[in-house]
């Protein structure tokens, strides 16, 4: 079952640390090469962050968007402290909670609407896609986060504890207790 991916898995999903601050490097001195491997090695899961905590398609679309105008325009100050990622993911982050803000609403997309746009989302595996659309009606915020942190992005729980700044055991009981919900979701809907 997707849920239970093995390490060696988990960490092919996670792009490199150290080829990602050489490209944030490279974007500061206006490398345009360096600015699309970036692109593909972090979009499925800024998405996939974004989406988890918009839950709207065109929302996430919208802070994966200006994240990376971010990015571009935060290279230069970028200080490097080995977590590449976890940077780009709080410049997400932060956008998100201004879009809800800027909004004043946390609605739902009907069922038929989520799907539809996963399913023209390529980059996004068809187990990702399953369980980012699980997610969306499943779980609770923190809990979806997480999640999708951890299977579409490949991090460890540590390391969503930062991110979230969450104590880590809150983040391993709240991964748990998501998993359980999903595994039941999932095993009604067959």
């Amino acid at each position: 079952m997707i849920l239970n991916k093995t390490p060696a898995k988990e960490s092919a999903l996670r792009p490199d640390a150290s080829r990602l601050e050489d490209c944030i490097v490279r974007i500061a001195e206006n490398d345009r090469e360096a600015f699309a491997v970036l692109y593909e090695q972090t979009r499925v899961c800024i998405y996939g962050f974004a989406l988890s905590i918009l839950k709207n398609p065109h929302d996430a679309e919208d802070v994966l968007h200006d994240c990376y105008l971010s990015v571009i325009s935060s290279a230069r100050s970028y200080r490097s402290c080995g977590k590449p990622m976890a940077w780009i993911l709080t410049i997400a982050r932060n956008l998100s909670f201004m879009k809800l803000r800027e909004y004043q609403r946390k609605g739902e997309l009907p069922a038929e609407e989520l799907e539809a746009q996963l399913s023209e989302k390529e980059s996004i595996s068809p187990d990702d896609k399953l369980i980012l659309s699980e997610c969306m009606y499943t779980l609770s915020d923190e809990e979806r986060q997480i999640v999708v942190l951890h299977t579409v992005g490949g991090f460890k729980h540590r390391e969503i504890a930062g991110i979230l700044k969450l104590p880590l055991p809150t983040v391993l009981s709240k991964h748990s207790r998501a998993l359980k919900k999903l595994r039941s979701s999932i095993t009604k809907g067959e």
